[in-house]
């Protein structure tokens, strides 16, 4: 994967490679017989999930991978597995601008002692002259309308005036604070995240930090068309630690935890997820997540002030306010964020598909992640209590983009996919899962634990 020629990943046959080869590109085929592929086989060669308690049966994996040259080829699983796989932060990738951090907190401070005061003023009122100011809002009404009114015109106003074209996809989107001051202050929270890690960093001779070089490096060259990805220096971050997560922060530092090179089955798996966090970079999400929430927050605190104006008591406000917090949560910032992570898978496959990696294993990880949270015998909690789509819903979204992303795989002269398609090769071994489930059900046992099946998957 290095040279100035095009790189490619081939899983075809030898005799198409030389095709290949002959018109420019160098093609990766034979990857067993190379020295990274020797050392890391042990390590990123295997795929599966462990839960937090030590399963009493190993369970041996199935081969996603294409049937023939395949690029990796793996064998087992048994790897420790995060109940919920995120692909970001909890920071959502990049650090908010400083002001806010400052001035968001005294915002509501000030909502919430405008609104108790208010309150306080009309409980000292006399009655007669609550009922005079009462008479004085109804003869004024449509001025009082005509001052609301201007004011939700502002707000207006001011969201379609902060609209801009998002890139590759032309989204309309809401952007309140500059990009190059939130990759500037990205350096702020890269820092962070060095000093937590830095005893656990893999050195760059390691051999997975190698091919998530490669990867990465194989993505942007070949995505160097668009502009955000050939204007930043990618860096990467090996992190030895145990979760399946990986982030890449606004000024291009990559940051790999083992545990995802543990969970992927093959090197189109880890382009897909690694093409999937570029894409939240150049799709610039960090700046889009930020605006929006800082412009609903400011729209929440008209709402903040009014609860604690119109509440009897300090109480009573401070579970209106909680409710408040809740609905924005659950109304806006949690479906939001959603959205966010299906644009990145969209454009994430197209990114990998313009690589020539197999899109189609792109579905097949959220189906292995699915897998393991029954057998680990996780809740599956419904969608809408979360940031990210559920794992089923994922596949299936990313099985509608599939058809669209082979045809820029095709445009781009990539070779052709030889083998079953690996979602086939899944749901075989799916079926394969559940008759040996069934066959080894004990005669007297009215339902098997599924936390610790006993079972094995054949090698295809």
């Amino acid at each position: 994967l290095s040279g100035n020629t095009r790189n490619c990943f081939l899983t075809g046959s030898p005799d198409s490679c030389r095709n290949f080869v002959s018109k420019g590109l160098r093609c990766l085929v034979n990857v067993p017989n190379t020295e990274v592929y020797k050392n890391t086989r042990h390590s990123l060669g295997r795929f599966g999930f462990q839960s937090s308690r030590p399963l009493e049966e190993k369970i041996t994996s199935l081969h996603i991978s294409s049937i023939g040259q395949v690029l990796l080829h793996f064998s087992a699983w048994n790897v420790q597995i995060i109940r919920s796989f995120r692909t970001s932060p909890s920071f959502q990738a990049a650090p908010v601008p400083l002001f806010w951090i400052i001035v968001k907190p005294a915002q509501k401070l000030f909502a919430i002692i405008l609104g108790r005061s208010i309150r306080n003023w009309w409980k000292a009122l006399p009655p007669n002259k609550r009922e005079l100011f009462k008479e004085r809002a109804r003869k004024n009404k449509w001025k009082i309308l005509l001052g609301v009114s201007s004011l939700g015109v502002l707000f207006v106003m001011f969201y379609f005036t902060h609209l801009e074209e998002t890139p590759i996809t032309g989204r309309a989107r809401l952007l309140v604070f500059g990009k190059e001051h939130f990759r500037e202050l990205s350096q702020l929270e890269y820092d962070m995240w060095m000093e937590e890690f830095k005893s656990k960093m893999l050195p760059e001779t390691d051999a997975l930090y190698q091919v998530v070089e490669r990867v990465v490096g194989h993505l942007s060259e070949s995505n160097k068309d668009i502009p955000q990805v050939a204007a930043l220096k990618w860096v990467i971050h090996v992190v030895d630690e145990p979760g399946v997560n990986a982030f890449v922060l606004p000024n291009g530092q990559v940051f790999v935890f083992t545990g995802l090179l543990n969970a992927v089955s093959d090197i189109h798996q880890l382009s897909f997820i690694l093409g999937h966090e570029i894409a939240h970079v150049v799709l610039e999400h960090a700046v889009k997540k930020a605006s929006l929430v800082h412009f609903l927050d400011f729209l929440s605190l008209i709402f903040l002030t009014m609860i604690w104006a119109i509440c009897p008591r300090d109480s009573l406000a401070v579970v209106g306010q909680w409710i408040q917090s809740k609905l924005q949560e659950f109304m806006f910032d949690r479906p939001y964020n959603r959205t966010l992570e299906a644009e990145a898978d969209k454009v994430g496959l197209q990114l990998a598909a313009k690589a020539c990696v197999d899109v189609r294993a792109s579905s097949v990880f959220w189906q292995q992640m699915e897998l393991a949270e029954i057998i680990q015998g996780q809740p599956k909690l419904p969608e809408w209590l979360s940031t990210h789509p559920s794992h089923e819903n994922r596949a299936e979204h990313l099985d509608r983009l599939i058809p669209e992303a082979l045809k820029i795989r095709e445009s781009c002269n990539c070779p052709s996919l030889s083998g079953p398609d690996p979602r086939l090769i899944f749901r075989l071994n799916m079926q394969h899962l559940l008759e040996s489930s069934k066959d080894q059900e004990p005669p007297n046992s009215a339902k098997q634990d599924l936390s610790k099946p006993k079972l094995d998957f054949p090698h295809t």
